[in-house]
């Protein structure tokens, strides 16, 4: 069965790729493994000249690589470029810092010298998803060629293109054959690379899902994983908050990428005093954004990048309406022109009076669908923000001292932003707690997430 990029716009099939052979794949784990042997002894001034070079290439090409990844997956034109330049960005991050972030760290002991080496560990496979394609790779991979590892992409299967431009990208860098390579297979083929020797590590984003069949198989072979999965933010908005600033960021926290995003805003909990006020803005901001063609600079919303999850999201809608939830706004298929009749389109929709029990609770809404619940107190916020079993990112907006500790300390998520939306920063760790997954990913520790922190001791 062929892999396939299908425009989620129109629904034409754009280009069909075959997947690699027991023998290509046999051939790209030796060629990782051999070329292992000869990168881990680069030095960080040779990597990071040739992660630089991918920078440049990365600007050069953003128009480019911007229109694939709107043509596979439907993200807006005018955020693709930007998700190139942040790609550029990481490079030149990790390209600038990676020797420090790795760098002998001494300790007193009873040697005459005792320190901490941070060496790499080998091949390690990422598998990664389709709502940033190139961001989720590029935060793996500048760290890892970074840290002297090699890589091995099992892109998701609806941005193959994206895959391909992205190992075309290292390879035009300069980055020795086998240092970074896309695997064109189907998931089914995922346990398999994980059980080989060559391979030494994993790591995914993803669903719950599939971040338990990857986290399972690494298990079995005794091998590290970092999981970055599903999330359900809790957006708090007290009565001390900029309410114009809170409404304003809480429009773009949860439509962002057209709502397909695992640290957007999904649940908005508003105190009681602000709550009718905030909802009658936000109501009306989310109303009058444009449903179009990505390409379109005018367009506020694209189509979800697959039919499944158009399906998945309108059964998510309606179970909750069923269950006694108000329908706000949306909700229903949105009328567009005949060109994108086919096309993967939702509307901007907001439900409220969600009852204690009904899916929102307890799932994650991956589409432009905003669930809002009114509380009493901060008590209650926090207590309704950590219901959820999810834990990737939190945003909560008061002027309050006190109540920005509290917020801090109490909200059960890797992230906790306070009056800002939630985002990932090259200079900050990312990564969730609970089902959001484990480990983290940028800054100093995404580095030396598949590393050997080696004990040293000389006497």
């Amino acid at each position: 069965m062929g892999i396939a990029s299908i425009n989620p716009t129109t629904g034409e099939v754009l280009k069909t790729f075959e997947p690699i052979l027991a023998e290509e794949l046999e051939a790209k784990l030796a060629l990782a493994t051999e070329t292992y042997k000869s990168y881990r002894t680069t030095s960080f001034d040779q990597r990071a000249q040739w992660l630089r070079k991918a920078a440049e290439l990365l600007e050069q090409r953003k128009a480019e690589l911007a229109k694939t990844m709107t043509l596979e997956m439907g993200k807006l034109l005018k955020i693709a470029v930007p998700e190139v330049e942040k790609c550029a960005n990481l490079c030149r991050y990790y390209a600038d810092h990676a020797e420090g972030f790795l760098a002998d760290e001494s300790a007193e002991t009873d040697a005459s010298r005792s320190f901490v080496r941070y060496l790499p560990l080998g091949p390690v496979l990422a598998v990664m998803p389709w709502n940033f394609p190139l961001w989720q790779v590029f935060r793996f991979a500048a760290p890892a060629l970074m840290a002297g590892n090699v890589g091995l992409l099992k892109h998701a299967s609806n941005v193959p293109q994206c895959a391909i431009a992205i190992e075309q990208i290292f390879c035009d860098a300069g980055f020795p054959a086998g240092a970074f390579q896309t695997l064109l297979i189907p998931a089914s083929q995922v346990a398999g690379v994980i059980a080989d020797k060559r391979v030494v590590a994993a790591t995914l984003t993803g669903s719950e899902a599939a971040g338990a069949s990857l986290a399972a198989a690494a298990g079995k072979a005794l091998k590290p994983t970092v999981l970055e999965l599903g999330g359900s933010d809790p957006f708090i908005v007290t009565d001390s908050a900029d309410l114009e600033a809170a409404i304003a960021t809480a429009v773009t926290a949860r439509m962002l990428n057209n709502g397909q995003t695992c640290i957007a805003a999904k649940r908005f909990i508003l105190l009681e005093s602000i709550a009718e006020e905030f909802t009658k803005q936000f109501t009306a901001k989310c109303a009058a954004l444009k449903l179009g063609d990505p390409m379109s600079p005018d367009v506020d919303l694209g189509p979800l990048a697959t039919p499944q999850i158009l399906n998945e999201l309108e059964q998510q809608v309606q179970a909750c309406v069923a269950a006694g939830a108000k329908l706000v706004l949306g909700g229903q298929p949105a009328e567009l022109p005949s060109e994108l009749a086919a096309g993967n389109f939702y509307p901007a929709t907001i439900l409220s009076d969600i009852p204690a029990g009904s899916a929102a609770y307890e799932e994650e809404f991956f589409g432009p669908v905003a669930l809002l619940f009114t509380v009493k107190d901060v008590d209650e916020a926090i207590a309704l923000a950590n219901f959820t079993p999810f834990g990737l990112g939190a945003s909560a907006w008061t002027q309050d001292p006190a109540e920005q500790e509290r917020f801090i300390n109490e909200l059960e998520a890797g992230a906790v932003f306070i009056n800002g939306m939630v985002k990932s920063d090259p200079r900050m760790p990312f990564g969730g707690i609970k089902r959001s997954g484990y480990g983290r990913e940028l800054a100093g520790p995404g580095i030396r997430a598949f590393v050997n922190a080696k004990t040293v001791w000389i006497k």
